[in-house]
């Protein structure tokens, strides 16, 4: 998609209400399962949640909530995000600095 179509396009999802947003999302996947040509690939973390959010509009739980339920999972997501991170960054250090030398204890004699 080019940039100008992706900027238009969220233009006016910025200015729709969120009950109007979620109606174009409903399109959006219909339209994807439909005829892309490949499906559209989300980190597992967002796969989950997606999922959450696809069972909270299914239950018909209002959208207040549902926005306030996925801005906590959204926090909680960047979070785990830098945890990662740090993690990566860890094990990355630790991969430069090469094996360690261990010395053995002498054999018994």
């Amino acid at each position: 998609m080019n940039e100008i179509l992706r900027d238009r396009l969220l233009r006016k999802l910025d200015a729709l209400p969120e009950e109007k947003a979620y109606l174009v999302l409903d399109y959006v996947e219909f339209l994807e399962s439909k005829y892309a040509e490949r499906p559209a690939g989300a980190a597992p973390f967002q796969k989950v949640a997606e999922t959450l959010e696809d069972t909270l509009r299914a239950g018909r739980v209002p959208v207040n909530i549902i926005r306030g339920t996925m801005d906590a999972v959204g926090k909680a997501g960047k979070l785990l995000e830098k945890f990662a991170a740090a993690g990566k960054a860890a094990v990355e250090e630790a991969a430069k600095k090469g094996p360690e030398k261990v010395e053995e204890p002498p054999a018994p004699q």
